[in-house]
């Protein structure tokens, strides 16, 4: 169990209790620790999330017995002035709950360049940038290690043993735990931890791209940079048993919301699935967003899915997921 004490700005505690582990636990292949069955996004931390707002959502989490966060380095230069600030209030925030040192913490680097609001250089995956990528999260974090430290994009250009050596040389100065990609192709994938086998490295343990039920309105080659999770990527899951960390896990509210949110999904595929998920929710007893996140977690290889929530309403629905789907159900409701 977590002891977590949480205090508004004029430093009045809103609770201490010792809270009580109840999510299940993953293991993520070759990291050295277990994660929560849920991950915390912090894409609004620091900016449409502040104050006594995010120390109530996160101590919600923390008292579900989640443990483990996901923030990155670019969050939120959506924002005015938004770069970093995510990494800066998901630090204080877990500092002030006095579980710094004993939650799992997630972050990104590598990031192409967003004009105006956040420049990089061409070259943002060359090994020297990525390295300070890596120093600049420590420092707003307040951390002296990253457990999960994620290459938020990929560029071909760079070879996988340079990201690979360099990112080993700071597991062995102890700045990182262990490794993942978002928005990687699983061909790369396979290569890095083909290179990291041949070299007795450290390869990727995790991938994070968007992966959920419905199905998206664009391709996986629209931006190059992005990519969502495809069947055949999930066959290569399957084979590997590199964990999955998916973003927009219910597909930005919509099976939340009946549909009326993600719009982003919306097409006669998705209608159809929506319409399946609800029938068997209201089968189990479940919520069709609970249906939603069980059908994730019902493949043959870890999957955490992160909670992007910023309602603690939501994130409660979410946390509450306990139904386990078969293979048979999985199967039908994506393909009925």
């Amino acid at each position: 169990m977590i002891e977590a004490e949480c205090r508004l700005c004029d430093n009045t505690p809103i609770f201490h209790r010792e809270v009580t582990t109840m999510l299940s636990r993953v293991t993520l292949p070759s990291a050295p620790f277990t994660v929560s069955a849920f991950c915390l996004g912090g894409g609004g931390f620091g900016s449409s999330t502040t104050g006594d707002a995010l120390d109530r959502l996160v101590g919600a989490f923390l008292e579900a017995g989640g443990d483990f966060f996901d923030t990155a380095h670019c969050y939120a230069f959506w924002a005015p002035g938004g770069a970093g600030c995510s990494e800066r209030a998901l630090g204080a925030c877990l500092r002030g709950f006095g579980v710094a040192e004993r939650v799992i913490v997630a972050t990104k680097g590598a990031h192409p360049a967003v004009l105006p609001d956040y420049p990089r250089p061409d070259g943002y995956m060359d090994p020297d940038v990525v390295r300070g990528d890596i120093a600049e999260s420590l420092a707003r974090l307040e951390r002296g290690t990253i457990d999960l430290y994620y290459l938020h994009r990929d560029d071909p250009r760079v070879p996988v043993a340079e990201l690979l050596d360099a990112l080993n040389g700071e597991i062995a100065a102890g700045r990182l735990r262990a490794l993942g990609a978002s928005n990687w192709s699983t061909a790369r994938l396979a290569e890095a931890n083909a290179c990291a086998a041949a070299r007795g490295w450290t390869g990727f343990s995790a991938a994070q791209p968007m992966w959920n039920l419905a199905a998206p309105n664009f391709t996986a080659t629209a931006d190059p940079t992005m990519r969502f999770l495809l069947p055949a990527d999930a066959a290569w899951h399957a084979a590997s048993g590199v964990a999955v960390i998916p973003y927009s896990p219910t597909a930005n509210g919509y099976f939340a919301t009946g549909g009326t949110r993600g719009g982003s999904f919306e097409n006669p595929t998705t209608r159809a699935r929506l319409a399946r998920a609800e029938a068997l929710a209201a089968e189990l007893g479940v919520s069709p967003n609970q249906l939603a996140l069980a059908w994730l977690q019902s493949h043959p290889f870890p999957v955490v899915p992160i909670l992007g929530a910023g309602n603690p309403a939501h994130l409660a629905d979410a946390l509450a997921t306990t139904v386990t789907l078969n293979e048979a159900q999985r199967v039908w409701l994506a393909e009925g």
